[in-house]
């Protein structure tokens, strides 16, 4: 966006030094790019008049021209077809340096001495206009400074806009802007009351059949027009940004959409079939021929205006040749709209088309400035090309959506800011750009967002403002309070982690399967139909037939990793996988519950060279090893494995399934797979499972981490062999030792269970060793024999046994 100083002090008094106002801006979001003083270089060129105009004697398309330059006289060599008597023009004498770089010299040209030049606009920086010598207005005096005379002085500022920010592609929106830091008003170009337009009586019709991409569409007719160059006032402003004059109707379109940020255009009304605007998407095959005289293929999605008849206009983007306007025009149609951003950023991108109207549209135009800134042309036009206004007009405002209502909080803002301010402070603030406020209560204020401020949709964007409108330079730096502790670990992904590790480390890979997965896993299993498992999530639109549900077991998925490594020939596989299985609530998102699942199969030493190690196969032990190693891991109480009660699924052996428990809590499972199911899976050898609940685990209280000095005494190791019933478990007896109340035994295990000759049937032989340890002084065998017999009578008491004797 650019605008110039003094373009700027017609709508907002300052008296900011062009680079303080450079800072100011950029300090309140608007970043300035460039800061330029305007027709450098001009200062000793001179205003003259032509008081005699003769032919050159030697060459016929010279001339030569007598000026007055004040009180001085000069003679000029000049070569411009527009040369004539009376004229006031720019004149450089010698020693002038022109903005080129070209140095005036006392001359002579064809024999004629030439004391000066005569200047085109080109010549002087001022526009690319080089057809004639600059013609000037007649109420000038000859003799003063250009500068001055034209009041060229003036500084170029560019800002680079963030797409948010489409109410400053204006010099009146960056007038509000200033006012935001001066505390100023802003004068308006139009403060009256706007006519009412309602379409009735006038001799067009305006028709949108696309309100969506139309929410506004305002038009008015003038008549005799006179088509003529602007006046130079007009016409500076264009030059000051860049712009070329073209003739006064179409600069006073580019004028008011550089002062309002709306873009308008003009059409010859008399090239408008059927004197009607349809705003619509363009029919099959249909094309345009643009201003730029290129003809362009339409897309359908794209918005056209039209006449009766064709496209006369590519909406938002730029006009058609076949109704712009003219020398020989009369009659002007004035359109000023609000198209959808997304629509016309979308043409302009499939057309490779900007225009500075694109650019607005594409950011989004305020749709309540429609009218306004076509009343500013109207107004214009009248004074400058003499038009007569037709009564009334048309405005189709259909399409406008409800603005928003805000709700800012006074202490929010002050905890956000780090400032104290009041609400009045707040509304000071908010007012002085036009947003309007009021009090809701005393902590809240009320909000309401005009409707150039499309950027403004949540509490925090007016924090923003606020800060601002304050000043970010003013806002106080302070450090964080950062409190010098740790912050709370998640005990959930703790305990995953020190799942994956314990199991890596007892030779098991993590498996990583999708959460989706085929309903047939189920029927592989053999689950009841009333199985709760069978309860699933099911996907809305699944990628796949065989990703239609969501897991509410991980066992599928690493059985089918197990059939996959066996296939590719690596038949030892020691898999777990970590991951959520989901059941239905009956709400809007399913229970999540993280749990662990792992499987064994093949040797028990698997990657061991077979000259050393036995091809033994791992079997229940080694998966209730696995759940022992978890559980000591995680430092938590002695976990129970006890036989199912009931009949037990059917993918597991009877005979080989415990249910997991700790502290009376059940946490999971440990088994054997029946072989009717891994056939199910493609698995022809054997499998074990473990499946743990992490979430039950969680809840379970760890045992502290204790620490305890080496033993300075030595330990000594007695045994046991009792007969015990069959049905007795070994493991019962180990956990009746370790529970026994003597701080000198250490620790119990199983070194033997024997079966047959000489035993009876159903009885079992059970070897026991015992070690035992003082911390105090070195056992001596009476001391470990007294406590060694209480423990055989608590063994052979408790589980109905007697010692062996061979």
């Amino acid at each position: 966006m650019k605008f110039t100083v003094n373009w700027l002090k017609q709508y907002i008094d300052f008296d900011f030094t062009p680079d303080e106002l450079a800072d100011r801006l950029t300090m309140a979001g608007l970043e300035v790019d460039s800061v330029d003083a305007l027709f450098h270089g001009l200062d000793e060129v001179r205003v003259a008049k032509i008081v005699e105009v003769a032919p050159h004697p030697n060459a016929d398309k010279l001339s030569l021209c007598e000026v007055a330059v004040g009180p001085e006289r000069y003679r000029v060599v000049c070569g411009a077809p527009n040369a004539a008597v009376g004229m006031l023009t720019a004149i450089a004498l010698p020693g002038v340096t022109l903005p080129s770089g070209l140095k005036i010299k006392k001359s002579k040209i064809r024999g004629e001495s030439s004391i000066g030049m005569l200047c085109s606009e080109r010549d002087l920086g001022i526009s690319e206009e080089h057809s004639g010598i600059m013609e000037l207005p007649e109420t000038l005096e000859h003799g003063q400074s250009l500068i001055e005379a034209l009041e060229l002085k003036d500084t170029l500022i560019e800002v680079d806009l963030t797409p948010n920010r489409p109410d400053c592609t204006s010099v009146i929106g960056v007038a509000r802007e200033v006012a935001g830091f001066t505390r100023g008003n802003i004068s308006q170009p139009i403060e009256k009351e706007l006519p009412a337009l309602t379409g009735e009586g006038v001799p067009f019709a305006v028709d949108v059949e696309s309100p969506e991409d139309c929410p506004r569409y305002a038009a008015r007719l003038l008549r005799n027009v006179t088509i003529a160059p602007s006046p130079w006032w007009l016409k500076k402003r264009l030059l000051s940004i860049g712009l070329r004059p073209i003739n006064n109707v179409v600069d006073i379109t580019n004028f008011v959409m550089l002062e309002y940020g709306q873009p308008l255009h003009a059409f010859d009304f008399d090239e408008l079939a059927g004197h009607r605007i349809v705003v619509r998407k363009p029919a099959p095959g249909e094309t345009i021929t643009t201003l730029d005289g290129t003809k362009r293929e339409l897309d359908p999605e794209m918005l056209l205006i039209c006449d009766a008849e064709k496209p006369v206009a590519v909406a938002g983007v730029m006009g058609g040749g076949n109704s712009e306007v003219s020398a020989a025009t009369t009659d002007v149609l004035l359109e000023s709209a609000c198209f959808n951003p997304i629509s016309i950023r979308r043409t302009s991108r499939m057309l490779k088309l900007g225009t500075d109207a694109s650019y607005r549209f594409e950011r989004g135009v305020d749709p309540e400035l429609a009218p306004r800134a076509l009343e500013r042309v109207v107004q214009l036009m009248v004074a400058i090309t003499g038009a007569k206004v037709v009564n009334d007009g048309v405005d189709f405002c259909e399409g406008i959506a409800e603005p928003p209502v805000l709700s800012l909080r006074v202490k929010k803002t002050c905890d956000l800011l780090g400032m104290d301010f009041s609400a009045d402070d707040l509304i000071d603030f908010l007012t002085s750009i036009e947003i309007r406020a009021e009090k809701k209560d005393e902590d809240t204020l009320t909000v309401r967002p005009p409707s150039f401020r499309v950027d403004l949709e949540r509490e925090i964007d007016l924090v923003e403002e606020i800060a601002r409108l304050k000043g970010f330079n003013d806002i106080p730096s302070a450090l964080p309070m950062v409190p010098m502790s740790f912050a709370e670990r998640d005990q959930g992904r703790d305990l995953q982690k020190q799942a994956a590790s314990i199991l890596t480390s007892l030779g098991f890979y993590e498996a990583i399967n999708y959460s989706f997965v085929s309903e047939r896993h189920f029927d592989m299993l053999g689950l009841e139909e009333e199985d709760p498992q069978r309860t699933v999530v099911r996907l809305l639109n699944p990628i796949a037939e065989d990703q239609s549900v969501m897991r509410t077991m991980l066992l599928p998925g690493l059985l089918e990793n197990v059939c996959r490594n066996i296939n590719h020939q690596t038949t030892d596989v020691r898999l777990f996988e970590i991951g959520k299985v989901f059941h239905p609530t009956g709400g809007d998102q399913p229970d999540e519950k993280v749990r662990l699942a792992a499987v064994m199969s093949g040797r028990r030493h698997p990657g061991s060279s077979r000259l050393y190690f036995a091809e033994e196969l791992v079997d229940i032990f080694d998966a209730k090893g696995a759940v022992e190693q978890l559980m000591e891991g995680f430092r938590l109480p002695q976990v129970e494995f006890l036989l199912a009660e009931g009949a037990p699924k059917r993918y597991v052996d009877p005979g080989s399934f415990f249910e997991l428990k700790v502290d009376g809590k059940e946490i999971g499972c440990v088994g054997m797979l029946a072989k009717k199911a891994l056939k199910q899976f493609g698995i022809k050898q054997d499998c074990f499972f473990l499946d743990i609940h992490l979430d039950e685990l969680v809840e379970l209280a760890a045992a502290p981490k204790t620490f305890t000095p080496l033993p300075k005494f030595q330990a000594v190791s007695w045994d046991i062999a009792v007969l015990v019933p069959e049905g007795v478990q070994a493991g019962q007896m180990i956990e009746a030792i370790g529970s026994f109340d003597d701080p000198l035994v250490q620790s119990a295990d199983i070194f033997d269970v024997y079966r047959g000759k000489p035993i009876e049937d159903g009885i079992k032989s059970v070897a026991i060793s015992v070690t035992y340890r003082s911390s105090e002084k070195t056992l001596d065998d009476e001391t470990v024999g007294r406590v060694h017999e209480k423990i055989i009578d608590m063994i052979l008491s408790r589980f109905n046994g007697r010692l062996r004797e061979v």
